[in-house]
């Protein structure tokens, strides 16, 4: 069932860890893509369920391959599966959401328009469990993207939002004193926050540029009863980034480190505040402000609402509760969500 013989010009990664509901939804959306000269690799990162069964009857097509390895997490997923890609662009679906047909010809042009481009990405339309859309989508900043843009706002966005040149990724790669013949791109030491360590290192150390193009060309898939607002976990991951990379650039970190900490704060707040914590979500919005500024003076209706709603927050989650309003199960960046109906 190959509709051509030539070298693919993209790979896609498709980490999988027990997605037997959704990955074959997933792999049907890649293999429609309007570019036929691809080769989609799944990680399958030591599933225990049915995963290899509903990805077996993909393997009839040739430009599918299935790699099984022990579980080392989503970095450690995406490390295989670019060590593993043979074409000059590769990228990313996580194996519960679906690319539009097109974007993956869209990306491509893109990086073949613009040399200095190396991560390409795009917005995205959040849907549900029977991935039907919600009100809600990623809206990222697509040009004049710095790497203190990336540092406070991240708009790259979710893993499954972005093509990036092969090159980009020979360009950071290192290896560890574990296993010295194992190419590393992505920190496997993170099992949260790998993406935004990966594209602040890309950032600091490459002169590749970051862009994004126009339209909502993934469709994130979040899911009811999802992700818990651990906040203090998700501030320990993220500060475990930056005690990573200050050394890289400390004049960098010593300049942008406050108001990307208050972003960030600021974000959790939302998060605690979704989950009816008022008491955790003023904290949090007590901290920001204490940190930096900034966050109040570029957009004072957003913190200003931040912080009324960490006072009603238990009266906020329970409107969120009665209408049904599903919570996300994966990170969003600071500033790309937008919704008519929730606080985030």
């Amino acid at each position: 069932m190959t509709p051509t013989s030539n070298p693919p010009v993209a790979s896609i990664v498709v980490p999988a860890f027990n997605v037997a509901k959704t990955i074959a939804e997933t792999l049907e959306t890649l293999l429609a893509q309007t570019v036929a000269e691809i080769e989609i690799l799944i990680i399958d990162d030591g599933s225990t369920d049915e995963t290899a069964n509903v990805v077996d009857p993909f393997l009839e097509d040739d430009r599918v391959r299935y790699i099984k390895q022990a579980n080392r997490g989503l970095a450690g997923a995406r490390n295989t599966g670019i060590a593993e890609a043979k074409a000059p662009s590769i990228g990313f679906c996580d194996a519960d959401d679906l690319w539009h047909p097109d974007k993956l010809r869209r990306h491509l042009e893109h990086l073949n328009t613009n040399p200095e481009v190396g991560v390409s990405y795009s917005g995205s339309q959040l849907i549900d469990d029977a991935s039907a859309p919600l009100r809600v989508k990623q809206t990222p900043r697509l040009r004049r993207v710095n790497a203190a843009q990336i540092l406070k706002r991240n708009p790259v966005g979710n893993g499954s939002a972005m093509v990036i040149r092969k090159q980009v990724f020979d360009d950071i790669c290192f290896y560890t004193s574990a296993e010295p013949k194992r190419r590393c791109y992505f920190d496997e030491t993170f099992r949260q926050s790998e993406d935004i360590e990966c594209w602040i290192r890309m950032a600091l150390t490459t002169d590749w540029a970051f862009e994004g193009i126009p339209g909502l060309l993934t469709l994130y898939r979040v899911a009811a009863g999802g992700l818990s607002s651990n906040t203090d976990r998700q501030l320990a991951s993220w500060e475990n980034v930056i005690t990573k990379l200050r050394p890289l650039h400390p004049v960098f970190f010593e300049h942008y480190e406050p108001a990307a900490r208050a972003y960030q704060l600021r974000y959790l707040a939302r998060r605690a505040v979704s989950s009816g914590d008022g008491a955790t979500a003023r904290r949090l919005v007590w901290q920001s402000y204490k940190s930096s500024k900034e966050p109040f003076f570029a957009e004072p209706a957003k913190t200003l609402t931040t912080g009324l709603a960490s006072l009603i927050a238990p009266l906020l989650h329970f409107a969120l509760r009665r209408a049904s309003i599903h919570q996300p199960r994966k990170d969003f960046p600071n500033d790309q969500v937008h919704s008519s109906s929730s606080i985030r």
